[in-house]
């Protein structure tokens, strides 16, 4: 079955939105100073405690922001979310660094809140597991490290990597009403993403500990960082859509056939 055009140039669309997050450009225009100098000021055992509090988050959030989403694919609202994502970096930010903990599991909540929105926008069945879960797998999007592979577009390499942890973590939702997110499968995945959705989290910190950021610096910086997601989301779930139309490996094919320099208004040809 070949692709549509207008759903070549979605593919094309999401790709831009999936492969150039930026988020650490974005929080620099805010914070004024690069995201480095900021990790300079970041408290001593920082990396541990970042990596405590961004589970802890990430566990939230899983447990409670898309309980009370709806079945139906109705527009989604990114706009309600980002303002309560700024007023909670607001209360954040006045109390500076040291509010992280309190304030990331709200945010994140928020966040994830508005990743389901998104989800339900295009169509998915949040009453099922996999979309549930597909909801969570946007936190590990858009944190690149050097280990990388550049041989392979991040975002299917990130899918590919969390896969299995998703289908065991989905078999087990399946099999119960009421979820412990102390459950292995459940741990197993929560550990994966919270070791990429750490780099947002740092890159937030280190904004955060800039001396100018203050009430109104935090709720910028969690503006862009709902914006971050709200991006990664609208690729995510176009992607999903498009591949339960198509089927995963013609419209995988199609977002790799795509030149790294392409605009969104053209496909490579195969």
């Amino acid at each position: 079955m070949p692709i549509a055009e207008e759903d070549l140039q979605a593919i094309a669309e999401a790709r831009a939105l999936l492969e150039n997050p930026g988020l650490a450009v974005k929080l620099t225009n805010v914070a004024g100073k690069p995201i480095e100098k900021g990790f300079e000021l970041l408290p001593p055992r920082w990396r541990d405690k970042v990596s405590a509090i961004t589970r802890d988050a990430l566990s939230a959030a899983l447990g409670v922001a898309i309980a009370s989403m709806g079945k139906s694919a109705i527009a989604a609202r990114p706009r309600l979310h980002k303002l309560a994502a700024a007023a909670s970096g607001a209360a954040g930010g006045a109390f500076g660094l040291a509010s992280l903990a309190i304030e990331l599991p709200v945010s994140t909540t928020i966040i994830c809140r508005s990743i389901a929105d998104i989800a339900r926008s295009h169509g998915e069945d949040l009453a099922l597991p996999e979309a549930r879960l597909a909801c969570i797998e946007v936190f590990a999007f858009g944190g690149e490290t050097p280990a990388d592979d550049a041989s392979e577009t991040a975002y299917f390499a990130m899918r590919a990597a969390l896969s299995r942890a998703v289908s065991e973590a989905a078999e087990y939702l399946a099999t119960r009403q009421a979820a412990d997110a102390s459950a292995p499968a459940l741990v197993r995945l929560v550990s994966l993403i919270a070791t990429r959705f750490k780099v947002q989290v740092s890159q937030k910190a280190a904004a955060m500990a800039i001396p100018i950021v203050g009430a109104a610096g935090g709720a910028a910086i969690n503006y862009l960082f709902i914006d971050h997601f709200q991006s990664m989301s609208r690729g995510h779930f176009a992607i999903r859509r498009l591949e339960r139309k198509y089927g995963e490996e013609i419209v995988k094919r199609a977002y790799e056939d795509l030149a790294p320099s392409s605009s969104t208004t053209g496909i490579k040809p195969a």
